[in-house]
């Protein structure tokens, strides 16, 4: 075992590589919030079988998440690969997505959502190794007629721009973002709504390669969306699952306020 300790993802991998590939020993650290990642070379360890060590490591260990890190590459330019994999303890409670799938709606997962929650509430994934892949994942649905929620994550503002604190790739892919946004806003029907929102900051212009603090954005539109709300400072992230579960008109326990009435015509 190498590391053992807090530390830096993109960091870990720059100072512990090269003796992980000459002895094999697993690259193991944790991060400021509740998981504890292992990090591997795929030429030296296969992805099934990280994956395989991150499952029994999840097993035996009660922190959030246990996370796959794979990289590639050679001594100093190790990067880190797509093939990340989260292995996520089970919500404690029903969580959105539960109240959605009980209730015979489809819960479609697009990128890591669906390890997030550890597959509990969903009903179809797909995964993505990128945003772009992503994007189109979410436009290909966006054509599809389902009845229910899709939930997408886009990765790539996080663990390839966010945490190696590049501004400029940043940038380039929240334009990118930008330049698609017309396309998924087209596709919506006259009922659906496009919430864009986020789970944490990760600023890259930070000296820390670990997630930000700041207020996370809540963006919504459709065609019966009010124009120019402003919602104010929410007190708590549930108040969107309550929001989501509220128009779909499901009763549940979430402990938050919805919002609906404030954002609908």
């Amino acid at each position: 075992m190498l590391c053992n300790k807090p530390y830096s993802g993109t960091k870990v991998i720059a100072d512990y590589g090269q003796e992980h590939i000459q002895t094999g020993a697993l690259i193991i650290y944790t991060s400021a919030d509740s998981v504890l990642q292992i990090a591997a070379h795929e030429d030296f360890v296969p992805l099934k079988e990280l994956y395989k060590i991150c499952e029994a490591v999840r097993a035996v260990t009660d922190v959030g998440r246990v996370i796959a890190r794979p990289f590639r590459g050679n001594y100093p330019n190790f990067e880190r690969t797509a093939y990340r994999h989260d292995f996520s303890l089970k919500p404690s409670k029903m969580t959105m997505l539960d109240y959605l799938k009980i209730y015979h709606y489809e819960t479609l997962s697009v990128g890591k959502i669906v390890d997030i929650f550890a597959s509990q509430g969903i009903s179809e994934s797909f995964r993505t190794t990128s945003n772009e892949e992503g994007i189109e994942e979410t436009i290909k649905l966006l054509k599809r007629d389902f009845n229910g929620l899709c939930f997408v994550n886009l990765v790539d503002f996080d663990m390839k721009y966010g945490h190696r604190n590049d501004v400029d790739g940043y940038a380039k892919v929240m334009t990118y973002f930008d330049t698609k946004l017309p396309e998924m806003i087209s596709k919506l029907k006259d009922n659906d709504i496009l919430i864009i929102t986020a789970d944490h900051g990760c600023d890259p212009s930070t000296v820390s390669t670990d997630h930000s603090r700041e207020y996370i954005p809540i963006l919504i539109c459709g065609n019966s969306v009010k124009k120019n709300v402003n919602l104010g400072t929410l007190d708590t992230f549930a108040g969107l699952s309550k929001t989501v579960l509220d128009y779909f008109n499901i009763e549940n326990d979430i402990p938050a306020i919805s919002f609906l009435s404030k954002i609908l015509e």
